[in-house]
């Protein structure tokens, strides 16, 4: 079931526990992971939602920009943080890592 991000205070332990797990064993996305929540506060039009397993927040976050749904999933595969169209098995729309040119980062969320 998940969890919906109601306030600031709710969103910093999300953002502090993918840092942590990012920071153990997904090094490659421990840098533009901050960037990206950065555009998802800039673009988010609805609530964000994080998956709960036991009652703790995991690495996939979904948000609503106007009527479009996006879902924000790490793939161990490439060790990257991937945008999906709707939903965990979604269109793969952006990936996203340390490499990543934060210039990339903000055309994506700007654009949409």
């Amino acid at each position: 079931m998940p969890t919906t991000i109601q306030n600031i205070e709710v969103l910093r332990e999300y953002l502090t526990g993918v840092l942590d797990r990012a920071n153990h064993h997904a090094q490659n996305v421990n840098q533009i992971a901050l960037a990206i929540a950065g555009g998802i506060i800039w673009k988010t039009t609805n609530d964000i939602k994080v998956m709960s397993r036991d009652g703790e927040m995991k690495n996939v976050l979904w948000l609503q920009v106007n009527n479009k749904k996006l879902c924000f999933v790490y793939n161990h595969n490439n060790s990257s943080i991937e945008v999906r169209d709707g939903s965990i098995q979604g269109k793969v729309l952006a990936l996203f890592n340390n490499s990543t040119p934060l210039s990339n980062v903000k055309s994506f969320f700007e654009f949409l």
